[in-house]
């Protein structure tokens, strides 16, 4: 894989990721957020890219870092937490911004609570990955940044 160091991903945490590490470890693990972010940075070093991390619980800053991705960013990797359900909103950022996007979540949705079943955002998404706790995100990482390198 090319290693490009002006190739840069967006990494979006949605509404109370903030508070990982400490809210329900038994369903979304123990790492904090600035673990997964510092594991983001080391794994898109070994990859040749570089990582922005921003975290908002709210749904408008996330909607214009997605537009600002349009002329920053080659790719998004977000987690939208709670808003994968509800946000229409965010799902026509990413589809306006037209950049490469994995959706990500550190619990299994699809095997908790019926309303979380449904992703509003994994339509227009080159891929998704949930349920492996923050791995999930470094996974989600290396998927999107292999679809760049094939130009996907």
């Amino acid at each position: 894989m090319a290693r490009d160091p002006k190739r840069k991903v967006l990494v979006l945490h949605g509404p109370n990721l903030n508070m990982l590490g400490t809210r329900e470890p038994e369903i979304y693990g123990s790492d904090s957020l600035p673990d997964i972010d510092r594991s983001l940075h080391a794994l898109a070093k070994e990859l040749g890219v570089s990582v922005e991390c921003r975290q908002s619980n709210h749904e408008g800053d996330l909607i214009d870092w997605v537009h600002a991705a349009l002329t920053q960013h080659e790719g998004i990797l977000i987690n939208p937490g709670g808003l994968t359900h509800t946000s229409v909103a965010l799902r026509d950022a990413i589809t306006a911004a037209g950049k490469p996007t994995v959706e990500v979540h550190l619990s299994n949705i699809h095997k908790r609570e019926e309303f979380r079943h449904r992703s509003l955002l994994s339509a227009v998404c080159v891929g998704c990955v949930v349920g492996f706790g923050s791995d999930s995100y470094r996974l989600g990482l290396r998927a999107l940044v292999g679809s760049l390198s094939r130009g996907k």
